[in-house]
């Protein structure tokens, strides 16, 4: 009987462009902006992208525009967002059984945890270059860059 192995490596085929927006505009701003300058119409996703981290359970904000007859999908993904964990005090002193809330940072990406917003292209033919360069013309938009994706270690969170 012969043996039929499947190696991970067989399914780690790239088949989108990760874009990195490093802002300080609001999430339906920066959507708003990017639907007047690409070519796009991105619109709030009720499923936002859920993650489960040792602090807790946090929601990232996505807006989302798809082209179904080519096949072809943009994702405008929340990097950073807070977990806040009410922490009980159990020591014995003056402030006992008072309770605390803690605020974490969360990232979606960890190893990139300076940027605000990724946009992730998916199955469409498009200038890159263009794109960066289209997105850096918005207002109080302080950096734009393609993202390599053999740097992000948690691609898994970028699966939804």
């Amino acid at each position: 009987m012969a043996t039929h192995k499947l190696y991970i490596g067989e399914f780690d085929d790239v088949d989108y462009e990760l874009v990195a927006i490093h802002t300080s505009l609001e999430d339906y701003r920066l959507a708003y902006f990017l639907n007047q300058k690409l070519p796009i119409l991105l619109s709030k996703s009720k499923n936002e992208i859920q993650i489960t981290v040792k602090e807790g359970e946090t929601h990232f904000s996505r807006y989302i525009f798809e082209e179904i007859e080519i096949d072809s999908y943009w994702n405008l993904i929340q990097n950073k967002n807070e977990v806040i964990v009410q922490k009980k005090d159990n020591q014995q002193n003056l402030f006992a059984d008072t309770s605390m809330e803690v605020s974490t940072k969360v990232y979606l990406l960890p190893e990139l945890k300076k940027v605000d917003f990724f946009l992730k292209i998916e199955n469409a033919e498009v200038d890159i270059e263009e794109i960066t360069t289209k997105i850096n013309t918005i207002d109080r938009i302080s950096a734009v860059y393609k993202v390599d994706n053999d740097q992000i270690k948690s691609k898994n969170n970028l699966i939804f």
